[in-house]
Parts: structure tokens; C-alpha cells; sequence
């Protein structure tokens, strides 16, 4: 690295997008992730929309107990 950086041409915010979203990574299980790629493969659908909709299903519960 060196000692001193000159940022005195740099620009705030040039890159920030207001919009943007931030996807957080999520790690499953071995067993459950492959599990779940089988059932989204048999229903032909991506692993995502399929977690995505299992969990929709799930807080729908959740708020129906509440």
C-alpha cells in the first residue's frame, strides 16, 4: 500500500443508486439445499422463486396465528 492517496479529483456518491438492493447471500443446509433443487428442478422452476414461495406460505402462517 502506499503511504498517501490523492482523492482531491474523486466524485461523492458517483456510484450510488438509490434503488439498489442488496441481495444477502443465504447457505443452506447440503441435505436441504438438495432437497429443495429437486423439487424446484420437478416443478421446473428456479431454487429462489421456490424458497421464495415456501416462505411467503410460511409467514402467511405465522401471521394467521397471531
Amino acid at each position: 500500500m502506499k503511504d498517501h492517496y490523492d482523492f482531491s479529483k474523486g466524485v461523492r456518491g458517483k456510484f450510488y443508486r438509490e434503488s439498489a438492493t442488496f441481495r444477502l447471500p443465504v447457505y443452506l443446509d447440503e441435505k436441504v439445499q438438495d432437497y429443495l433443487a429437486a423439487k424446484a428442478d420437478a416443478k421446473g422452476v428456479e431454487l429462489a422463486d421456490l424458497v421464495n414461495d415456501m416462505l411467503k406460505k410460511d409467514i402467511e402462517l405465522i401471521e394467521m396465528a397471531r
